[in-house]
């Protein structure tokens, strides 16, 4: 499904890890909201910090929202 937001953060697979893309590139995977705050700030955002990625109409959330990491 294509998204009009630049930073997309997938469902978590088995191991709890979540795909994140940033403006359709793969960046990494993420085991928790720091991870994704950290690849925002490489694609850019560097003042961002963890309220701003939870808050963000610009991130997509799939498969459940911020706060929803398998362990």
């Amino acid at each position: 499904m294509a998204t009009d937001r630049p930073v997309v953060v997938y469902p978590p697979g088995e191991d709890g890890g979540r795909r994140v893309s940033v403006r359709g590139r793969f960046v990494g995977i993420a085991y928790g909201l720091l991870d994704v705050v950290a690849f925002v700030q490489e694609a850019g955002l560097q003042d961002w910090d963890e309220m701003d990625v939870v808050r963000s109409q610009a991130i997509e959330w799939q498969g459940g929202g911020s706060d929803d990491w398998a362990h």
